[in-house]
């Protein structure tokens, strides 16, 4: 096979700057990208922008850019950009066929971003994970949990899945449990409960509060207790409950009963 040389040499040199060119834009416009992307999410902030539109704004503001740079890169070898834009268009139906769920993904970005069903901030129970919102993405939300880990869930998952937002209202109940012995005095261990509730600061002393027996149980009459406190309350209230309930109950007398078995051995001679 032969090859002419001089049309080779002079294509490489006809083609070289323009591909040249083209390589320094791509670099400096998707560098510029970047940097325009991290000056509009720090105004963004700066203008107390809503958190949860923060990071989606960001990351769509980089991706339209690089989809124009790459648009000045292909004009430099001649290609109109009619062409390029159906070009792209067909990879782009083409990707989209392959990656359905990652556009459902997407779409599901922009419902949360619409419909608000929580924001930045908010505590989650979703998708047998809990944690509190970090970023909302285009594809997917971040999670922080209570021991520092970070949870990516894509955001298809989470509009497709039961969602509880632990945070959504000011004020909630904190549910608790306490048994008592069926041989203590019911009215007594009441008045014990009361008297730590009372002594709670961070219960809302102007919500009734439920001190109810819910249950005989095998080996305990139990008491279901709901005081309301601020949400962000609910964990110390719990604990200091706990605590103070057991500490309250061994002073008055009032035993809380374990599980137990009793074994009996007969003698079969």
């Amino acid at each position: 096979m032969n090859f002419d040389l001089d049309l080779i040499s002079e294509m490489l040199i006809g083609y070289a700057p323009k591909v040249l060119g083209a390589i320094i834009t791509l670099i400096i416009g998707f560098w510029v990208a970047n940097i325009i992307s991290s000056k509009a999410r720090k105004q963004m902030q700066k203008r107390e922008v809503d958190p949860s539109l923060v990071p989606f704004l960001s990351s769509l503001i980089q991706i339209l850019i690089k989809i124009l740079v790459l648009f000045s890169a292909a004009s430099m070898f001649g290609i109109e950009v009619t062409s390029f834009v159906a070009i792209l268009g067909a990879l782009a139906f083409a990707v989209g066929l392959a990656l359905q769920g990652q556009l459902s993904h997407m779409a599901a970005g922009v419902l949360i971003l619409f419909f608000k069903p929580f924001k930045v901030g908010d505590f989650l129970v979703t998708n047998g994970y809990s944690g509190t919102v970090k970023e909302i993405q285009i594809f997917v939300t971040t999670l922080t949990t209570v021991d520092n880990r970070v949870i990516i869930i894509p955001n298809g998952k989470i509009m497709g899945s039961p969602l509880e937002n632990l945070t959504a209202n000011a004020i909630r109940k904190v549910p608790m449990t306490f048994g008592i012995g069926y041989n203590d005095d019911i009215d007594k261990a009441r008045d014990v409960i009361k008297q730590v509730v009372s002594s709670c600061e961070k219960v809302l002393h102007d919500q009734p509060v439920d001190i109810l027996v819910s249950e005989l149980a095998d080996s305990s009459v139990n008491f279901s207790v709901r005081p309301w406190v601020k949400t962000e309350d609910y964990w110390t209230v719990f604990f200091y409950m706990q605590e103070n309930i057991k500490k309250e109950f061994d002073k008055a007398g009032i035993g809380i009963p374990f599980p137990q078995m009793d074994v009996h051995v007969h003698n079969t001679k």
